[in-house]
């Protein structure tokens, strides 16, 4: 009879970060870590241990309630590095980290950073509906002079005057979804 497994799966490969510093000289002060779930990018991404704080043990093991270390790391992720330690207690627990080898840590601290950030738009074209009714407010307005600011909830990076940025918005009217409501609409 096969077996049948029941409730969520993971893709992690690899130790907690209790099991790799716990068996480090000075709990592996000095040492690089890094998760399997980063080695999907091509720039590198690993984190150099600072400090390591050991916690009290569960009062009732589980695999709910697992072992957990506070571990504070100088991390660098994609290439870029943080400019303050990160606290990585809250994940400790999961099997995904990796020591790096120390023959191996001069081709992650001396790797090249390949990677260039993502210039959002400052501005893009009103919707064709919105910019009608600015039009037909003001007709002293002109339609190349309508932009509509964007506002971004996730701190990006804004292309300022000048800069080309790396993503465009479309500027077209689809009919694909609904084409009964464009029927005698000109579509640009």
């Amino acid at each position: 009879m096969p077996y049948k497994y029941i409730g969520r799966t993971h893709d992690f490969v690899g130790k907690t970060m209790w099991e790799i510093v716990g068996n480090l000289k000075n709990f592996g002060v000095g040492r690089l870590v890094t998760r399997t779930k980063h080695e999907r990018y091509p720039e590198t991404s690993f984190m150099k241990i600072i400090k390591v704080e050991a916690l009290p043990n569960p009062k009732e093991p589980s695999p709910d309630n697992v072992r957990k270390v506070r571990v504070f790391v100088e991390r660098t992720f994609r290439g870029i590095k943080e400019p303050k330690p990160v606290n990585i207690e809250s994940t400790s627990y999961k099997t995904d980290y990796k020591l790096i080898p120390k023959h191996e840590e001069d081709k992650y601290l001396n790797a090249e950073t390949k990677h260039e950030p993502t210039l959002m738009p400052q501005f893009m074209e009103f919707p064709p509906l919105m910019r009608e009714f600015l039009l037909r407010e003001n007709p002293k307005l002109k339609a190349d002079e309508l932009r509509l600011e964007m506002a971004y909830t996730k701190k990006v990076q804004i292309a300022k005057d000048g800069e080309k940025p790396s993503i465009e918005f479309e500027k077209t009217i689809s009919t694909k979804f609904v084409p009964e409501l464009y029927k005698y609409v000109k579509v640009q």
